[in-house]
């Protein structure tokens, strides 16, 4: 109660007030904040480094711009890719799209638990995302920059300003609290920069393993599959799995029987599925101590329930939660060792 009775802490109630609110109203754009942030955190070594050498305001503008470069070379380089295999795409939609026009086919008899009305709405929706992307783009175009704005934006003040934040937060919080937050943060740093590196390394391993896969299938565009799954997979909330659904739903269009068992059994179960359940949860968890099976449920969890965002809050709040609890288990066995003076131990009572 003596806490709750500091006036130095209203200030920071309040501010913990209008974050949640803030969180509620912006919500459609609030993701763009959550993962600037995330990234500002594992980028601030790189900021320290360089505002030893330059002024920090336009080692904020670098660091940033980097970033923007990076990304948009990305996506230029996607987009070329998906323009020009337009024409593949294009013969895989329609041959699903006549398939699921048939009178005659069920995707019910086939073990497909989604009946035709949403199998015809998935596959607008992807065909929306691959094939007319640029459609989708100019429909969605001011709500797309102002994301864009929001996350670089974001981006470059978390970095100027990122410090002068923390310090001063600190500043304000009870000492007891502080030594939790010091505690904690270096865990969230840990945490953060496994879930880019391993997101980055798991696409890149996806495109490798995806290309026996693809040669065994012996539709041709070998290469262009394997980007695409690598491409998706680098996309948390599609995953390489939404690659491997897609050209298993052509394969069954076309009634190859052998096409649906390899794109199920080595692409959707082995390709997808194993870096997801095994390599993504094992990697990053071995970095923070956590076991592999919790860090499955923070990583999908977070993506099932709150989506892009979390990506990044799903195993950060799973991280939190169990430091969190071991540092008080830590310090009730310390002060049973040692217990203050005049304070009985827990031991005794």
């Amino acid at each position: 109660m003596q806490t709750l009775r500091n006036p130095e802490l209203y200030p920071i109630i309040i501010i913990g007030i209008l974050v949640l609110l803030g969180f509620i109203v912006f919500w459609s754009v609030m993701d763009m904040v959550v993962l600037s942030a995330s990234l500002a955190i594992v980028l601030l070594p790189l900021h320290h480094r360089l505002s030893a050498r330059i002024r920090p305001i336009f080692s904020a503008l670098l660091i940033t711009g980097g970033i923007l470069a990076i990304a948009a070379a990305t996506l230029f380089a996607a987009f070329q890719i998906l323009t020009a295999n337009g024409p593949v795409l294009s013969t895989m939609f329609a041959a699903i799209g006549r398939w699921l026009g048939d009178p005659a086919t069920n995707p019910l008899s086939y073990g497909v638990p989604f009946g035709k009305t949403r199998l015809i709405e998935i596959l607008n929706e992807a065909d929306a995302l691959f094939v007319n992307y640029q459609n989708t783009l100019v429909d969605n175009l001011s709500l797309v920059l102002f994301k864009i704005f929001v996350f670089f934006f974001s981006l470059g003040a978390l970095l100027f300003h990122g410090d002068l934040i923390k310090n001063q937060f600190l500043a304000r919080v009870p000492a007891v609290l502080r030594t939790y937050i010091g505690r904690l943060s270096s865990v969230t740093v840990d945490t953060l920069y496994a879930i880019y590196v391993v997101q980055v390394a798991i696409a890149v391993l996806t495109f490798f393993i995806a290309i026996p896969v693809f040669y065994l299938l012996g539709y041709g565009n070998i290469f262009f599959y394997s980007f695409l799954a690598a491409f998706c997979e680098l996309i948390p909330v599609l995953g390489s799995s939404a690659t491997f659904l897609l050209i298993g739903a052509y394969a069954l269009a076309l009634g190859d029987t052998r096409g649906v068992f390899i794109l199920f059994i080595l692409g959707y179960l082995v390709v997808s599925c194993v870096p997801e359940i095994w390599i993504r949860p094992v990697l990053v968890g071995r970095r923070v101590r956590i076991s592999p099976v919790i860090m499955f449920i923070g990583i999908i969890g977070g993506i099932l329930t709150m989506g892009l965002a979390g990506f990044v809050l799903g195993p950060v709040m799973i991280v939190l939660l169990i430091n969190s609890f071991r540092i008080y288990a830590n310090e009730r066995r310390e002060r049973r060792k040692h217990p203050l003076p005049g304070e009985s131990s827990p031991a005794d009572i």
